[in-house]
């Protein structure tokens, strides 16, 4: 282990020092590891021999990846996923199956850079790429996330209006809970909540079983792609896979799990074991999401309800109708569960965030009066999101889902871009950095993100694109994907010979400290491909928004 150094200024918990020389920006990120199910002492470097000893090591260390996950299928999730099954079936469901290894590549590379370098997600962003894309990522973010927050609060209405609950009460009690959980200056109590919640989002499994939806079918649709609908309705359909994509995979878990493994103190000791905590969350997510496709699809088929959803809440009613009141109100629990949860997540990686950029104290170690800004941010942020939620309308409601889904999917290429240059910097991860496999496919990833925008766009500009069209939009795609590859491959190494990477002793490696670090080189290469990111998000984010404001004209 590395050796560290008493500090006076440390709180009473005499284990929260800080290491020598190391990058870590908050001292209460260095210490004892205090979770939901166990804890490891930062003095304990015993080797883990035996079941269960690894179990128990295992079960202290579980959080990160579970919370990151479940945080994922939030009242976001439960509208996209209802959306497809109530309008498509489950004829998306292989979506679910493709984004499995984007998951776990994305969310591995983020828990190895909070690991191994103690230091947030838009900080390295800030000090690796400079101040343009460090507040771009920032400022994308904090408004991502505060509309995000407020489709977590519209989940909390749609399921208190199917129970008969005030709206206004049950928003303000949720806004409560969600403050008053983060507010006890406990890592440990915090999480705990937070796995409570979890385990809680596991009320699909029984909705699932008392619905009774083809097993068959869903099993046949999950490994067999298929396009739902005809040319007239291509547009609606991409808008709904994109949806899905930015759902299931959004930006906010890049920087949320990525700040939460360095608040709960994971060093590169413990990797193997954060990787299994992801797996666990991985699963978890992705039975949830495929149950609440299957479930909806079930609960419509046959129906006058079928094609034509609308919310969370008219789930839940066409569920009472399939299986009986009993399911409804599980769903609609299982539905507020589910924006808590993600309102957790999505407020806990903007304070993080802020906390990183501007250096101020951003633990959950800390009481309130040792982080006053995180914690005024993180209530803030819950605050003016539960105020736009009551001030909102019903449309209003739906359409900004929806928007904030589409706008994530769009957003995500640039994340994923940032996520693999840091993850290729040997100045940040040492011998930690992606191996050739890595990058080749998170690479692919990137294109097909990009791929999936540009038919967004030509979706807009043409709303009777046909079948035809989309496939020479993605062999275009394909051929400049190749082509560029290509050339990395032949140029990309010239002057060089293979530089294999040394993993050895990487367990004890760490990232000096960020001022030590020497600057990126910007190559001709690299400043042509931010200028093109530049203009990809440009162009994307406009093509949203004339999307989103054709829908609001046409209803």
């Amino acid at each position: 282990m590395t050796n560290v150094m008493l500090d006076p200024k440390v709180p009473a918990d005499a284990t929260t020092v800080p290491a020598a020389r190391s990058a870590v920006l908050d001292d209460a990120h260095v210490g004892d590891i205090k979770g939901a199910l166990g804890t490891i002492r930062l003095d304990d470097t015993t080797p883990r021999h035996g079941l269960s000893a690894r179990l128990r090591t295992l079960l202290a260390i579980i959080g990160p990846g579970l919370i990151v996950m479940v945080g994922d299928n939030d009242a976001g999730a439960f509208s996209t996923y209802g959306q497809a099954g109530q309008n498509y079936g489950t004829q998306l469901l292989w979506t679910l199956l493709m984004l499995i290894p984007v998951l776990y590549v994305n969310q591995e590379m983020v828990l190895r850079l909070g690991a191994v370098t103690g230091v947030g997600h838009a900080r390295l962003i800030l000090e690796r790429f400079g101040r343009f894309w460090g507040a771009f990522s920032v400022i994308d973010l904090f408004l991502l996330n505060a509309l995000t927050l407020v489709t977590e609060f519209i989940g909390v209405t749609l399921a208190a209006g199917y129970l008969g609950l005030p709206k206004a009460a049950a928003v303000v009690l949720a806004a409560a809970i969600i403050i008053a959980s983060a507010f006890t200056g406990s890592f440990q109590r915090f999480e705990r909540v937070a796995i409570a919640l979890c385990v809680g989002s596991l009320l699909l499994v029984p909705i699932y079983f008392l619905v009774h939806p083809k097993t068959s079918q869903m099993a046949h649709d999950f490994v067999v792609p298929g396009m739902p609908g005809g040319a007239g309705q291509l547009a609606a359909v991409m808008m709904v896979i994109i949806s899905i994509v930015g759902t299931t995979v959004a930006p906010w878990q890049l920087f949320f799990q990525q700040s939460y493994v360095i608040d709960k103190r994971i060093t590169p000791r413990f990797m193997k074991y954060e990787k299994v905590d992801l797996w666990i969350g991985i699963a978890v997510v992705v039975v949830g999401a495929a149950a609440m496709m299957g479930l909806t699809a079930a609960a419509f088929a046959g129906t006058d309800g079928f094609g034509q959803f609308s919310d969370a809440a008219a789930i839940a009613q066409g569920l009472e109708d399939k299986a009986g009141r009993l399911v409804g109100v599980l769903f609609a629990i299982a539905l507020l569960d589910a924006s808590i949860i993600g309102a957790f997540a999505v407020s806990l990686s903007t304070a993080y965030a802020i906390g990183d950029v501007f250096g101020i104290k951003h633990s959950l170690h800390r009481g309130v009066k040792g982080a006053k800004g995180f914690y005024a941010v993180y209530a803030g942020l819950v605050v003016v999101a539960a105020a736009i939620t009551l001030l909102s309308n019903g449309y209003t409601q739906g359409l900004m889902t929806q928007f904030v889904q589409v706008l994530a999917g769009v957003l995500l290429p640039s994340a994923t871009v940032f996520l693999l240059l840091l993850c290729n910097d040997r100045a940040v991860l040492g011998p930690w950095v992606n191996g050739p496999r890595t990058n080749a496919f998170t690479s692919a990833v990137v294109g097909v993100l990009v791929t999936l925008s540009l038919i967004l766009t030509a979706a807009v500009v043409w709303p009777d694109i046909t079948s035809d069209a989309i496939l020479w939009i993605m062999t275009g795609c394909g051929v400049a994907g190749v082509l560029v590859a290509g050339y990395f491959f032949l140029f990309g190494r010239q002057g060089t010979k293979e530089d294999p990477i040394d993993r050895t002793g990487r367990e004890d490696w760490r990232m000096p400290p960020l001022e030590t670090l020497a600057k990126p080189a910007m190559s001709t290469a690299r400043k042509v491909g931010m200028g093109a990111l530049r203009a990809y998000l440009l162009i994307a984010m406009v093509m949203v928004i004339i999307k989103i404001v054709q829908t609001a004209l046409h209803h």
